[in-house]
């Protein structure tokens, strides 16, 4: 008999069996990251009952830019499932990720991702609060294309999304954001490498890769940015809590 799990019930399943023995900081073995992964990258849009038509993408903010959709299908103290929807032009700034294993598969649309990982080896913090991190991705991706992880450490933990087309993306977090457990969603800025001349950091860098760095510095959330949470309307989840 064929088997009528729905992807969504599927991606699910294989998340509350990956991240079951996780906790923040924790990543999944390498089997398990490519689990998650795989179930990922079969979703469609359909799978989650979106199209590019749906009316979240014609959604504004009065006098302010596109409001971004908040889908979320699942949420435990493990990890969660959530779908950022956004309009042409819109962005989530620059975030970072602490303690957590971060999967996102673009559904549709086109959108370009900038990201960083802090510089262990020069972890200088400035007067101003600035720390130095370097570039890990800086390119347009246009669905269908592969899920991208990023982890606690590496990967890109901090990073920018700017939607050139309405776009969504389904993502997994393990373990969620918590604020009772630290794990706050913290903005930065971004400010040019040569911005600052620290003894140590500029010669360690040859001119030529200057490009590739920056000193993130901490912000309040932008005013400018605005996400509100809709009902996810696609298929059920069943949890068998």
């Amino acid at each position: 008999m064929p088997n009528m799990t729905s992807p969504v019930q599927r991606l699910f399943n294989t998340c509350k069996e990956v991240f079951a023995a996780c906790g923040p900081g924790i990543v999944p073995p390498p089997g398990d990251v490519e689990r998650v992964k795989a179930a990922l990258d079969d979703m469609r849009p359909e799978d989650v009952g979106l199209n590019p038509d749906t009316p979240y993408f014609r959604i504004m903010a009065a006098e302010r830019s596109p409001i971004i959709a908040h889908l979320c299908l699942h949420e435990c103290d493990k990890f969660s499932i959530v779908i950022f929807c956004l309009p042409a032009s819109s962005a989530i700034p620059l975030h970072n990720h602490p303690g957590m294993t971060v999967f996102s598969k673009l559904l549709f649309g086109t959108m370009h991702i900038k990201s960083y990982d802090w510089m262990v080896d020069n972890p200088q913090i400035q007067p101003c609060g600035v720390r130095m991190a370097k570039v890990k991705v800086n390119s347009e991706f246009t669905a269908p294309c592969e899920t991208s992880i990023l982890y606690p450490a590496n990967g890109g933990n901090m990073h920018c999304l700017n939607a050139v087309t309405a776009c969504a993306v389904l993502d997994v977090l393990g373990p969620p954001y918590s604020d009772p457990e630290g794990r706050h969603c913290t903005y930065y800025r971004d400010l040019p490498f040569t911005s600052f001349s620290v003894d140590g950091a500029s010669s360690s860098v040859p001119e030529e890769e200057r490009e590739d760095y920056a000193w993130l510095q901490e912000r309040e959330m932008p005013e400018d940015f605005t996400v509100v949470g809709f009902p996810y309307r696609g298929p059920i989840i069943t949890t068998n809590d």
